[in-house]
């Protein structure tokens, strides 16, 4: 008895034994389907199914680890808030108080520390 047809994206036709028969649609804008064709180009092929199939499975993955600077984000924060509170100080009462600054220069220490370990990652 015959193997039953497989049925597949309407725009394909019905096919047997089919050695892909997965398919992956995805959408992209003109200006990235232009990019795309650029790309082809540069490699002489005409094929965009092998070509995108090939990216997809020989491409690069580049995964990036922002955790630090997440962190020096957050402490760039409080910097700025302690800033922002002595100011209100000042403005309120003229008056600086010497706990505050020691407080402000250690936060920025601790911006330095972390913007150091990133750079030298």
């Amino acid at each position: 008895m015959p193997k039953p047809l497989k049925k597949t994206n309407k725009r394909r036709k019905n096919i047997v034994n089919r050695t892909r028969n997965s398919c992956i649609h995805f959408d992209v804008t003109e200006e990235e389907s232009k990019m795309i064709q650029i790309k082809m180009k540069q490699l002489n092929t005409k094929n965009r199914s092998a070509f995108l199939r090939k990216r997809a499975i020989d491409g690069y993955v580049i995964k990036i680890d922002y955790s630090n600077v997440k962190k020096c984000t957050i402490e760039l924060n409080k910097v700025g808030v302690k800033i922002n509170y002595i100011a209100k100080k000042i403005n309120s009462s003229n008056q600086v108080f010497h706990e505050d600054i020691i407080e402000l220069k250690k936060l920025l220490t601790d911006v330095l520390t972390l913007q150091k370990s990133i750079l030298e990652k």
